[in-house]
């Protein structure tokens, strides 16, 4: 065969030998890192996605909890691993706040990372004991600013969504209130429900029992739109305090440099999970709704995030972890 004749031949070849590979994949399980303890709702998320991605491409995605650091220690895991497809990550919005609480990472956020998609927007929801006598958002600010620095709120950590949240409403209400951290979520409602703390900022999931049971009540939720879990219930901006939406999302994201076909054949069955009537149930149980973006559009978003909380974070005088 002629060399001119042969280069088709061969380019052919090569186009079938990449379709091959690129119809192989996966041919064997998936790693999920989450980078949160069991239990949590990105983990419950995660958990809930991999079993029905699972069952479409015909291979095992197992979940690996890798908790510590705010996050930091699985997120390095992931931005470390083989760029193959066979290590992804399921984060929540901790990731773009983590440049600016830590003085210094051992990855880089943006370069690290391969954007597939957003899963869910998880609304917090501002909770009060009824003891404190307090029924809308504008009584809660009305009874701050009578009160300079004497009321305090919750939340699951220092620069933690919850945290993050609180500060953003605190300023854009104009009031003064003191954050009280705790070690997760269980915590702070244990304490907002004795009425030892003021207010908090909530994951839905661990307190839609007690609002149903009257036991907290829900003021407002601070996401930019009403949760479907909780569709009376107004956001802080609809409550009177415009500025103060806080957008907590967990998303899927893969280490640099995987391939584009494995992102978008990811993105795509994320897609698919979301549709299932199993994922929908258990999103509206978690307060969970399910949100995607292409892969370049989550990339966009996150980068402007990382700006936008760097911002807050500095607002808030929150001083970097060393």
């Amino acid at each position: 065969m002629k060399f001119a004749t042969l280069l088709p031949a061969l380019a052919a070849l090569s186009l079938s030998t990449a379709a091959f590979a690129q119809d192989g994949y996966p041919n064997k399980p998936i790693r999920v890192v989450v980078p949160f303890a069991a239990g949590s709702t990105t983990d419950i998320i995660a958990r809930a996605i991999a079993d029905k991605m699972g069952q479409s491409m015909g291979q095992t995605l197992v979940v690996d909890n890798r908790g510590g650091a705010s996050g930091t220690i699985g997120q390095q895991a992931v931005a470390t691993a083989a760029p193959d497809g066979y290590t992804i990550m399921i984060h929540s919005s901790s990731h773009t706040v983590s440049p600016s609480t830590f003085a210094k990472l051992p990855f880089d956020t943006v370069a690290d990372f391969a954007p597939i998609t957003p899963i869910s927007t998880t609304p917090n929801v501002l909770v009060i004991s009824p003891s404190k006598n307090i029924k809308s958002v504008q009584e809660l600010v009305a009874r701050a600013k009578a009160e300079p620095g004497k009321m305090n709120f919750a939340s699951a950590g220092q620069g933690s969504a919850t945290h993050l949240n609180a500060e953003k409403f605190k300023m854009a209400a104009k009031i003064d209130a003191t954050n009280i951290p705790f070690k997760g979520s269980g915590e702070a409602v244990s304490e907002v429900l004795s009425g030892r703390v003021d207010y908090y900022f909530s994951p839905i999931s661990p307190v839609i029992g007690q609002i149903k049971e009257g036991q907290l009540l829900a003021l407002a939720v601070g996401s930019p739109k009403r949760a479907t879990a909780l569709p009376d219930v107004p956001t802080t901006a609809e409550a009177g305090v415009p500025g103060s939406e806080f957008n907590f999302w967990i998303g899927m994201m893969a280490p640099a440099k995987t391939p584009k076909a494995i992102v978008n054949r990811l993105h795509d069955e994320v897609v698919k999970a979301l549709a299932t009537p199993e994922v929908k149930e258990r999103f509206l149980k978690l307060g969970a709704d399910a949100w995607t973006l292409k892969p370049e559009q989550f990339d966009a978003y996150i980068r402007d995030e990382i700006k936008s909380n760097a911002a807050l974070v500095k607002a808030a005088g929150l001083s970097p972890t060393q």
